[in-house]
């Protein structure tokens, strides 16, 4: 039996305490020379930590989102019984695979028009946006085999990475016609602002670079309609202001959002379609049968969309103590990413802030999602006069390939409705 060998991470320069964003071996795996054990991501790039030599994987030492080293153990590992154990300070200090360089400035030569891709032909690289794309070298190399864009292709993996599961979902809709493969949306023109006046940059954030894409992607990719209506939360907020002193002594704060969530379950359950998601081959819907509820959070650093997890199953002071919790890990960057995960429905209540109405954009994979607005007093005829009620307005954007006009504006009476009767939602 060949001797054990412990693999550490190689020289990778002047990084320290890098984080592994994915481990792709388990005890019990075999591994051939070169093959990628983890993969680890800095502030500037990603980058893959190979196997010496062949053979098997005896034990992993570190898991995602652990902080790694030089000379820190990934795996032990038992070499192949044909090949000799390396020296342990070739281990060491074998150097890191190269990282993919940025793409350098280079002069705009315009390029020909090209024709459409056919449906179940992928279309051609785009060098410039394969270089951006947010995966590990494996995966780069994995997608240059098989001739993919890693810039179409959507992230699922830890971070919104691509991983190789993801480019081969993404060659299976290509060929069966699911993605559209032609021409690109014409770029925005690029202009020199300073010639125009002084001006100062402001980096983006970590969460802003995130998100952006994700929200162009569903913008483009979704057919976008947003359904508006007003709910009378009249007799919401007299309850709620009532049940505010027992929250108070729970230490909960409860605000409106506690109910448009235990009230959006009820209407999702009458309205499964609203909780679904369209499968990837395009033909089928999933259905899902848990009610993961996301809301969107502003925090410093911005965005955010917080999961409450079988909002069906909890009361309506469960679910505001929820929220609170959620918010306040949110606001201290200590949300872990499983409380960002498997949502299926989202609100945006921006009646806190102010507004009357706006067009929230779809949370994909979701198919809907539901903005709150200011809620204002107005005067609204019971048949006789003229009464002073309190409307909250609501505005519903939805995925117009799962869901129709005529659903939707169901699904929002039905909800408007349920809220004027608070009175069933406090169990």
């Amino acid at each position: 039996m060949s001797e054990r060998i412990e693999v550490k991470v190689p020289d990778i320069g002047d990084f320290a305490d890098v984080e592994v964003i994915d481990v792709m071996v388990k005890a019990g795996d075999a591994v051939a020379t070169e093959d990628p054990l983890i993969t680890l991501e800095s502030d500037k790039a990603a980058m893959d930590i190979p196997a010496p030599q062949s053979g098997t994987v005896v034990s992993v030492h570190v898991g995602n989102g652990d902080k790694v080293s030089e000379g820190t153990t990934i795996v032990t590992l038992e070499p192949d019984a044909t090949q000799t154990a390396a020296p342990a300070e070739t281990e060491t200090t074998e150097p890191a695979p190269a990282v993919e360089p940025p793409t350098s400035a280079a002069p705009e030569v315009p390029a020909p028009k090209a024709p459409p891709t056919p449906v179940g032909q992928l279309p051609p690289i785009d060098e410039a946006s394969f270089s951006q794309a947010h995966a590990s070298p494996s995966v780069r190399k994995f997608a240059r085999e098989l001739g993919v864009d890693l810039a179409r292709v959507v992230g699922r993996g830890q971070k919104h990475r691509i991983t190789t599961q993801d480019v081969k979902v993404f060659v299976k809709s290509v060929m069966s016609g699911a993605v559209a493969t032609g021409p690109k949306l014409p770029e925005v023109p690029k202009v020199d602002f300073a010639k125009f006046g002084p001006i100062e940059t402001e980096p983006l954030t970590r969460i802003q670079k995130i998100s952006g894409p994700r929200l162009q992607a569903a913008w483009i990719n979704l057919p976008h309609v947003t359904q508006h209506d007003e709910a009378d939360i009249t007799e919401l907020e007299v309850l709620r202001k009532q049940l505010k002193p027992e929250a108070a002594e729970q230490g909960l704060k409860l605000t409106p959002l506690a109910f448009l969530v235990k009230a959006s379950v009820v209407a999702l359950k009458e309205y499964p379609r609203v909780n679904s998601s369209l499968a990837d081959d395009g033909e089928h819907l999933v259905l899902k049968q848990y009610f993961h509820i996301g809301f969107a959070a502003d925090t410093p650093n911005g965005l955010i969309v917080p999961v409450l997890k079988n909002a069906d199953k909890k009361t309506l002071f469960e679910i505001a103590g929820e929220l609170g919790a959620l918010s306040a890990k949110a606001r201290e960057g200590k949300l872990p990413p499983t409380d960002m995960q498997g949502g299926t429905f989202t609100i945006s209540s921006l009646g806190g802030i102010g507004g009357t109405a706006f067009t929230p954009i779809v949370n994909a994979p979701e198919v809907a999602i539901l903005g709150a607005s200011r809620s204002q007093m107005k005067p609204v005829w019971d048949g006789q006069a003229f009464q002073p009620r309190l409307m909250l307005p609501l505005s519903l954007s939805y995925d117009h390939r799962v869901i129709d006009g005529a659903l939707a504006v169901r699904f929002t009476t039905f909800l408007a409705d349920l809220l004027s009767r608070p009175d069933e939602l406090t169990d």
